[in-house]
């Protein structure tokens, strides 16, 4: 109730605010005019990056990737730095850039230069088909690395940097985090402590909605054995029910038991049951042997569970530990529980960044911006930095599919996008 609240009271504010629309200034107009000169090198700029398979588990080419942009930001004078992740962590680090000044807010700029398509995907290559473009993580999110790059070119150009203090962070492990997170996540967060604003460049879901909450997401893993025996011997009082029936009564539970509360949701994404189960965390691929005729003695299920708030996600692993207690005749089940990504609120901050960008929608004439439902969106990296800063996402490129083979970027979208973000940053860079 109280998120509901808290929603229609922004719905409410961004709708009254519009009424106090901004003009553009003349050198507003000009960074339109400079944005529209560089747009075409931004397509090819995106194809380039999206030709480079940066899966995340292809440490190489996110690297590759990560010293495309770090070229890119060196010419616009920002200082780079890759900072690499312990090896056992199996994820190729990140790219962070920065520009030091004395005037305005300090930002920081996030995305993330992994994608969830791996070197084994059949969907590897940008294909344009006239404003389209097909493009494996061109949405989600390189897109929205070029809409943040390109933001920056344009004032670069026109020499309005000189004096702003930008952090950009760009994650090499968005898609599957590296743990633990207080290794992966350290620097992200110990930046946005030493800035005022956050904005993230995930997918858009349009012109006239951006993001000023998200669900946090983390994961869960339940493991049931049973008594390994002859099949004709099942429900027997001495074999019991086995370890695929025990997990499959706690799925049904969590179902009817933990589903309900609003914008809280869990996934289990993959099981395995028989004689014998080995699963690879790090590749998120499993083994599994087991014969019809003999009763399973392992069972194990990975999922994930979406929640807006941290009280909503520990009543739902309440409810979970609960159901997983109680056991079928001969099985024990077991569950654990890992922190992934935490919930960012709607906060008054947020709130109010939200109406700076409606105001600058609203002076090129692309519409009011509303908060977007968080329900209907993942998690991000903004989250790690809400805490800290007052924060926005859903900054990039439009497209479709993301996550799919048929994942798209709207390319006659992208100027607009580049246009509004270079003004909004170009606004908040001058504001005390």
């Amino acid at each position: 109730m109280l998120f509901k609240n808290i929603l229609f009271f922004t719905l409410f504010l961004t709708q009254f605010i519009c009424f106090s629309q901004t003009k553009l200034s003349g050198l507003e107009k000009k960074i339109l005019k400079q944005v529209n000169v560089n747009q075409e090198d931004a397509i090819l700029f995106l194809e380039k990056v999206v030709n480079i398979n940066s899966g995340t588990l292809n440490t190489k080419g996110v690297k590759m990737v990560g010293n495309v942009f770090s070229d890119a930001f060196d010419d616009l004078n920002f200082s780079t730095e890759w900072i690499e992740m312990p090896k056992e962590m199996n994820r190729a680090g990140h790219l962070f850039a920065f520009k030091k000044g004395d005037e305005g807010k300090k930002l920081l700029l996030i995305g993330h230069l992994d994608t969830v398509f791996e070197e084994n995907s059949p969907f590897q290559t940008f294909e344009r088909k006239d404003t389209i473009a097909y493009a494996p993580g061109g949405n989600d999110m390189k897109g929205g690395n070029v809409v943040m790059l390109y933001a920056l070119k344009a004032l670069h150009d026109l020499k309005l940097l000189n004096n702003c203090t930008i952090t950009i962070a760009m994650t090499g492990d968005e898609e599957s985090t590296g743990k633990p997170l207080s290794i992966s996540r350290k620097d992200l967060i110990e930046s946005a402590k030493n800035s005022d604003i956050a904005l993230g460049f995930e997918n858009s879901t349009g012109y006239n909605n951006a993001t000023i909450a998200r669900r946090g997401a983390s994961g869960w893993s339940v493991t049931s054995t049973g008594k390994r025996a002859h099949s004709s011997g099942i429900f027997r009082e001495s074999v019991g029910a086995g370890a695929v029936f025990e997990i499959s009564r706690v799925l049904s539970k969590f179902y009817e038991k933990v589903r309900g509360e609003e914008l809280l949701t869990f996934n289990p994404g993959n099981l395995m049951g028989g004689t014998f189960v080995n699963y690879d965390d790090k590749k998120s691929e499993g083994i599994v042997f087991g014969k019809t005729n003999v009763i399973a003695q392992v069972a194990k299920v990975n999922g994930g569970l979406r929640f807006i708030s941290e009280e909503q996600k520990e009543r739902a692993r309440d409810k979970m530990r609960l159901i997983v207690s109680e056991s079928l005749p001969h099985t024990s089940t077991t569950i654990s529980f890992t922190d992934s990504y935490p919930a960012m609120l709607p906060t008054k901050g947020n709130i109010n960044l939200l109406k700076k960008l409606s105001d600058v929608s609203l002076s090129l004439k692309q519409g009011e911006v509303l908060p977007y439902d968080p329900g209907k969106r993942g998690a991000a990296d903004v989250s790690f930095v809400a805490d800290y800063v007052d924060a926005l996402d859903g900054l990039g490129t439009m497209g479709e599919g993301a996550h799919t083979p048929q994942e798209t970027v709207n390319l006659k979208t992208m100027e607009a996008l580049i246009s509004r973000t270079a003004i909004f940053i170009y606004r908040l860079v001058n504001t005390k």
